[in-house]
């Protein structure tokens, strides 16, 4: 299957291409058209799967896959000196080139298996989508979300994720302004495009950067050089990976770029669970671990991924408390989420934010899609204080919903729990970590179990707040929309399993972690297993394969030989034994602590709105406070004010300025062109014209007796010789 990896990324293409191209105009039929875009994403899923199975039948060392399909980009660069005295050149090589390492083969299997669930879903929850071709358009672009974000996962190169990168951000503004006919949606899809180029501005900086630097924008080139030549803290790689982070802010929505994600809530639910769950939003937490290399080179770059992480953490879980929209709700949460995997990023746990973005994709498309259920059945309504005991009419979707619920809140036993307890883990114990970061952590899991548990009460439990129209209506959505949801809540309960922390490592749990590690399977991109390795020791060795030579011209001229070679990191935290004991001590202290601020969320949620009618009316006592939080902390409206009209106004002023001076200028040009034409004109009737008919009047006026001299009669021509003659004989005569 590794032979043919490469048709991942095109096999949701040809889905793309049908139903773009065709299914709208001849095939006509909703039922194709969604198992087509659903069939294609499965296709690739088998693909992906058969080639992640057979890549861990080989050799830890082997694991790495690459192919060239074709050449790209091919040329040189020239660098002369001065007076030509010296010339250097590099090779411009970019092919379009794929690789399948353990790093994309788990992301293959999260695009492609939660994608293929949600287009499952989408068909039944878009079946009754207006007739005016979108369902087709729908699933079109759907494909080609998907499709991008493989080729973002499996390129080999800065310059083939950037493919991806600007891809998924294109599809993004499609989905997110589907109802293009609806005015909130054209602005959500105009704020998230606008935002994405300020983060995918910074992230070509980095690029060049390292292309500069590097001479190439291979991965494996870019790790084996600098590795060899670049010291810790370096002040090109700190560069490199502060723009690269600032584009991973922009497309998974950290400060002080998350505003885009929560009005991406105005595209149809299936896209805003492709987005939080399995595509774009994870595309920077993804670059950031393939960059570990670089990242781990720069301390500086790796505290501050670790503080914007938790800190968007902190906030987008505050604001999710008190939000009464269903889906503005799980937006915040995913916001949120994604901090908890930055932090694990920036404490140098690489292996356990890829692990918690794979348990998130679980329970967030779970519940995304569980919450579309809710919409479906309800109508399209999204406000939770028109809810209310649906459990009694949609038990399948109640039971799911409930699942991923305790997910997320990280209920013991259960996926969120076993990726949350690592991050929380790392964040104390790495050497990258601080008690404040895993203090900040902790209380993010107690306010998610609070704001979840919340969203459950007013959804599912207690009186039906529903009009009466409306819960008449009310029914369990078709197979077609509930079974992806059953298939996720399996994955949500289970999927933890493959990262079992150190201290729970007992019984059945010890073989089951022998067989399956995702922090063992990841240890050749991300290097070793970190805190509770089971010998007690982390080697950490991010493997690169062997490359050609590379010709990197440094800054400054300088040309260096980089060859490509296994790159050894320090290792992420080293257990001895003498600490052993006391280390598992630990670990199971802060694995209590961080429980039971989850269970004392879901307490304190149950306490206000789970006894008699909910209210929000004890947060709001909270005054200054819950106005902050229902207000997002005015991030929009402090955007609006110092950036949105700002560049308004600085519009107008050059319309003013355009106006007033180049116009102007333009206008006083052309109008003392014309007076100095109209002078002009004035001069040349007057004084040229004039002079030229002067003189010809006097020729003409002093003409009429030569006029009357030449009549062109003989006899006359004869009577005037004779005259002459006449006198100028008497004048010789006389005189």
């Amino acid at each position: 299957m590794l032979d043919y990896f490469w048709l991942i990324p095109l096999v949701p293409l040809v889905g793309v291409v049908i139903n773009g191209l065709f299914a709208s105009r001849y095939i006509r039929s909703q039922l194709f058209t969604g198992a087509l875009a659903s069939g294609c994403m499965l296709v690739a899923f088998i693909i992906g799967f058969g080639s992640f199975m057979q890549l861990a039948s080989m050799p830890v060392e082997d694991r790495h896959v690459e192919i060239e399909l074709y050449d790209w980009i091919s040329g040189s660069l020239v660098h002369m000196h001065d007076n030509d005295a010296h010339v250097e050149s590099a090779t411009l090589d970019i092919p379009f080139g794929l690789q399948f390492d353990p790093l994309s083969a788990l992301m293959v299997l999260v695009v492609t298996g939660v994608g293929f669930l949600i287009h499952v879903y989408a068909i039944g929850y878009m079946k009754h989508d207006p007739p005016d071709k979108g369902f087709y358009r729908f699933f079109t672009y759907l494909n080609l979300f998907a499709s991008f974000m493989l080729i973002l996962v499996l390129g080999n190169s800065y310059a083939m994720m950037f493919i991806g990168w600007e891809g998924v951000g294109l599809c993004s503004f499609l989905l997110i302004g589907y109802y293009y006919k609806k005015k909130s949606a054209g602005d959500a899809a105009k704020k998230a495009f606008v935002v994405n180029r300020i983060g995918d501005a910074a992230f070509i900086i980095g690029m060049f950067t390292l292309f500069f630097t590097f001479g190439t924008l291979d991965y494996d080139g870019i790790f084996a050089g600098a590795a060899a030549n670049s010291e810790v803290g370096s002040g090109l790689i700190t560069f490199a990976t502060m723009m690269l982070f600032i584009g991973a802010t922009g497309k998974s929505a950290q400060i002080p770029l998350f505003v885009w994600l929560p009005d991406a809530m105005e595209g149809p639910t299936p896209v805003s669970a492709l987005i939080h769950a399995a595509t774009m939003v994870t595309a920077g937490v993804y670059m950031v671990v393939r960059s570990n290399v670089l990242f781990t080179l720069s301390p500086m770059t790796m505290t501050v991924v670790a503080v914007v992480g938790a800190l968007t953490a902190l906030m987008a879980a505050s604001i999710a408390m008190v939000q009464n929209d269903i889906k503005r709700v799980l937006a915040y949460s995913t916001v949120s989420q994604l901090g908890y995997m930055f932090l694990a990023c920036g404490v140098g746990a690489y292996a356990v934010g890829v692990f918690h973005l794979m348990t998130h994709a679980f329970f967030k498309a779970l519940l995304f899609m569980a919450a579309g259920s809710v919409m479906h059945a309800l109508h399209g309504e999204l406000d939770m204080w028109k809810m209310g005991n649906l459990r009694k009419y949609m038990p399948r979707t109640h039971m799911t919903f409930l699942i991923g619920t305790l997910a997320i809140a990280g209920v013991p036993g259960l996926a969120g729990f076993f990726s949350k307890d690592e991050i929380l883990w790392y964040a104390f114990t790495g050497p990258n970590g601080s008690p404040w970061l895993w203090a900040i952590g902790t209380l993010v899991a107690g306010m998610t179990a609070f704001y979840m548990m919340r969203m459950l009460i007013m959804v599912f439990y207690g009186d039906s707040r529903m009009d009466e129209h409306t819960e008449s209506h009310v029914h369990e959505n078709p197979p077609v929309m509930t079974i992806p949801l059953i298939v996720l809540a399996i994955l949500s309960i289970v999927g933890g399993y493959v990262g079992i922390p150190a201290n729970l490592r007992i019984g059945p749990l010890e073989s089951l972690h022998e067989t399956v590690d995702i922090v063992r399977w990841l240890e050749p991109v991300t290097g070793g297993h970190g805190a509770g390795d089971d010998n007690g020791e982390a080697e950490a060795h991010a493997m690169i394969p062997d490359s050609p030579a590379i010709v990197a011209p440094a800054i400054g001229g300088e040309a260096a030989q980089v060859l490509a070679r296994p790159i050894a990191q320090e290792p992420a935290f080293v257990l001895t034994a003498e600490g052993e004991e006391h280390n598992t001590a630990l670990e199971w202290t802060l694995m209590l602590i961080s429980t039971g601020v989850a269970l004392a969320g879901i307490g304190l949620a149950y306490q206000i709105y789970g006894r008699g009618k909910p209210t929000d009316e004890p947060a709001k006592r909270f005054g200054g406070l819950y106005a902050a939080l229902w207000n997002k902390y005015w991030v929009d409206e402090l955007y609006e004010a110092a950036f949105v009209q700002r560049a308004k106004d600085l519009g107008k002023g050059l319309w003013v300025f355009d106006d007033a001076v180049l116009d102007g200028t333009v206008e006083g040009v052309a109008a003392a062109t014309k007076q100095s034409g109209t002078a002009s004109s004035e001069f040349d009737n007057r004084v040229v014209d004039g002079a030229v008919n002067a003189a010809a009047n006097s020729v003409w006026s002093g003409s009429w007796i030569f006029r009357a001299l030449q009549t062109g009669m003989v006899q006359n021509y004869a009577l005037v010789i004779a005259i002459g003659a006449f006198v100028l004989v008497s004048a010789y005569l006389f005189l």
